[in-house]
């Protein structure tokens, strides 16, 4: 009984105090609010003092360092373009240059195969010239033979016909000059 008469005591007190104190009616124990806040600032001024500038320098760098890729990027496409253009004008010089030679392959092809014909003709009337020789040398030949052939011929009718042998010089003497009256 006594004991309900404390708490029933201490609970008319605290409720007085609440009526009186608008803080303690909203539940902030201020105790607890001045220590938190305390904390709060130390948490806030080590974090500040100790975490925030390596956080930040590591931020900065970060930066720094995608401020200089982007940059590089931008110099690595300008380098690009540019040595586009320049692989550009150098493809055409080069396909320039390779028809140039191409034209000038063809026309020294001509003219090698010009001068080739000519000299194959030139050859080939050669080979003509000397086969033309040749045969009239043969010819001569053959006829030399055939006339050696038919003084002898003529030489050995004569001598059956004569009955007798004449020298050999007297021989081919008469029988050249029958045959000249004869081609005559």
């Amino acid at each position: 009984m006594i004991h309900t008469l404390f708490t029933q005591f201490a609970s008319e007190v605290a409720q007085a105090e609440e009526a009186t104190n608008p803080v303690k009616a909203l539940g902030i124990d201020v105790k607890l609010l001045v220590f938190q806040i305390i904390a709060f600032a130390l948490l806030t001024w080590l974090l500040s003092k100790y975490v925030f500038p390596v956080l930040m320098k590591a931020v900065d760098e970060r930066q720094k360092r995608i401020d200089e890729g982007n940059v590089a990027a931008a110099e690595a496409a300008k380098q690009a373009a540019a040595t586009e253009e320049k692989m550009t004008v150098i493809l055409k010089k080069a396909r320039a240059e390779a028809s140039d030679i191409v034209a000038t392959a063809k026309a020294e092809a001509s003219g090698m195969l010009t001068k080739s014909e000519e000299k194959s003709k030139v050859q080939a009337e050669r080979i003509v010239a000397a086969a033309h020789e040749s045969i009239e040398k043969d010819v001569l030949a053959a006829k030399k033979a055939l006339h050696n052939e038919t003084i002898e011929l003529v030489a050995l009718a004569t001598e059956k016909v004569v009955g007798k042998t004449v020298t050999d010089q007297v021989d081919k003497k008469i029988i050249s000059e029958s045959l000249k009256e004869v081609n005559k």
